[in-house]
């Protein structure tokens, strides 16, 4: 009589299985290739800044907006077409003379796409309180700081620009979240971070240096 060996199951990709996650569960599209990366400009943009400032402007975020540590920088979600506002909101705020430690990813960019929570027990998004210093990703890899779900990174849930900005700086504390309030704190605290290091030495930031938008 002859039996019949179950072959071995073929071992599955654990990219293939990240990438299912972002393309699937989240509707984000992914870029061909290794290492695995996301589009920007296409549901979101993201704001990437040092990891200290960012971490000052959390309480400008829903509780479930998605953001990203990448090393010692931070990289805040926000609403697709966000990149393309900036420069003109940053001079509306009195920062576009300014040098900043501030970059933008918009339409036609990609950042890394960090791997996806391991279910459940993974930190949620309320397990960063705003103005908490943040840990740095291991050996420079992009992780989940505030980690996606199905429906949190559209509408609401990220920095958007509204219908009628609010005026700077006054009155902003109490209000509801926006790209604007965001914008003012990130730079700022940009500013402050570069300060304090050209007081501590760093020789890079004691050369002016341009606006980034990569």
């Amino acid at each position: 009589m002859t039996s019949t060996v179950p072959l071995p199951r073929r071992p599955v990709d654990p990219e293939a299985r990240t990438r299912h996650w972002y393309e699937n569960d989240l509707g984000w599209p992914t870029v061909p290739g290794r290492p695995l990366r996301l589009r920007t400009g296409v549901r979101f943009d993201v704001l990437d800044v040092p990891a200290e400032a960012g971490a000052k402007a959390l309480r400008h975020l829903a509780p479930d907006s998605p953001v990203a540590l990448w090393g010692d920088r931070m990289r805040l979600l926000v609403a697709a077409g966000s990149a393309e506002e900036l420069p003109g909101l940053l001079a509306w705020l009195e920062w576009g003379a300014v040098a900043l430690d501030l970059r933008v990813l918009g339409a036609g960019e990609t950042m890394e796409a960090p791997p996806p929570p391991a279910g459940s027990a993974v930190a949620g998004p309320g397990s960063v309180r705003a103005g908490a210093a943040p840990r740095r990703s291991e050996q420079g890899a992009a992780v989940w700081m505030r980690p996606p779900g199905p429906g949190r990174e559209a509408g609401a849930s990220l920095p958007a620009m509204p219908a009628v900005p609010a005026s700077p700086p006054a009155g902003r504390e109490g209000s509801a979240p926006d790209l604007v309030r965001l914008v003012d704190t990130v730079a700022a605290e940009c500013h402050r971070v570069r300060l304090r290091r050209a007081c501590a030495g760093h020789p890079a930031d004691r050369r002016d240096q341009p606006l980034a938008f990569s």
